[in-house]
């Protein structure tokens, strides 16, 4: 809701009209009717307010929300959107995980809610993100291997043709790693030129902004033609199986949508209380294309299981939980705070 919301009465609306709860009989509760609103924008008049920081080299940024795109929307702030807009010639802003949730849902969602258009694309890419797709286990992604790249690269590619989807033209950037090998840069970079895909080696994380001068000029050339319309996956009149099944198909590459008997009931209570024409926010895990964390490159030939479909009135839209994945944030297997600790009075492992 407050990454959604245009303003502070557009976030009382938002808050008003929050589904919570159902009567006995079946009528929706929303937040509005247990008079809770006042309290609630008590709580974020300040967080409301975009957050200005800046770079190690002192460029501005607004840091303000940051849903997670494998559970939600995956982008921030309208607010700090519109404002950087404001501020700046040019406004660069982050949809992730994945150019299949966060990026859909920042055009399908953000771009349609907000009314925005985008100048220039960038899909970032690593080669280590190239090799797991390409078959290698986590532990060994370190270790050079051309033909792994290679192996990886249609998921890459995947990525790109979704990029067009919207009338959208990729660049893709790969933000290199210390233990990226020139070959393994240089496989990439060569299916790029194949497919007539701009392309930059990224060196940002060790060299700052001189490492990616390459990168910031092909942006540049990319946006001087203007913004591109950015079309539709679907239209808010559609059925809401079919918006699902247009970004199960067009974003992941599904044959089909399987519904559970939960989820046609939920489906049911959607177009029962008039919230049909949402559109559709859907979980799914962010190691994949398909809704099973397991499956790597560009898969074919598979099914999304939709589970349960949950009304977020608030921040208007439709989530579609997919597979087995829980909406609730949790650490990785290997949490980083396992390796922190305190030596002779020094933070280490950080």
């Amino acid at each position: 809701m407050l990454c959604l919301a245009s303003g502070f009465d557009d976030l009382r609306q938002r808050i008003d009209r929050t589904l919570v709860a159902f009567t006995y009989a079946g009528e929706p509760v929303t937040a509005g009717k247990l008079q809770g609103t006042g309290a609630m924008l008590a709580l974020l008049q300040d967080a409301i307010r975009p957050n200005l920081v800046q770079t190690l080299e002192g460029t501005p940024a607004l840091v303000h929300g940051g849903p997670f795109a494998n559970i939600a929307h995956g982008c921030n702030s309208v607010l700090a959107t519109r404002m950087a807009l404001h501020c700046a010639d040019w406004a660069i802003t982050e949809a992730g995980f994945g150019f299949d949730l966060g990026a859909e849902k920042f055009f399908d969602i953000k771009c349609q809610a907000a009314g925005l258009q985008t100048a220039a694309v960038v899909l970032v890419a690593t080669v280590r993100a190239l090799k797991m797709h390409g078959g290698v286990p986590r532990a060994r992604l370190s270790v050079p291997d051309v033909e792994a790249v290679r192996r990886g690269l249609p998921n890459l590619e995947k990525h790109v043709e979704n990029i067009g989807h919207f009338g959208q033209r990729a660049i893709v950037a790969l933000n290199r790693f210390a233990s990226d090998a020139p070959a393994e840069i240089d496989a990439a970079r060569a299916r790029c030129a194949e497919l007539d895909i701009p392309f930059a080696a990224a060196d940002h994380h060790a060299r700052g902004g001189e490492g990616a001068l390459d990168l910031a000029r092909l942006v540049m050339r990319e946006a001087a033609s203007g913004p591109k319309p950015v079309r539709r996956l679907y239209e808010p009149g559609d059925p809401v199986p079919e918006k699902i099944f247009a970004v199960a198909r067009k974003m992941y590459g599904a044959d089909a949508v399987v519904f559970t008997s939960a989820a046609r009931a939920d489906l049911e209570d959607i177009q029962r209380l008039g919230y049909e024409r949402l559109p559709v926010c859907i979980a799914k895990t962010h190691s994949s294309l398909t809704d099973d964390p397991r499956v790597r490159g560009r898969p074919a030939a598979f099914e999304v299981t939709v589970r349960n479909v949950q009304v977020n009135a608030g921040a208007g839209f439709l989530v579609v939980l997919t597979g087995d994945m829980l909406r609730m944030p949790g650490l990785p297997k290997d949490p980083l705070a396992r390796e922190i600790d305190v030596v002779d009075g020094m933070i280490v492992g950080v």
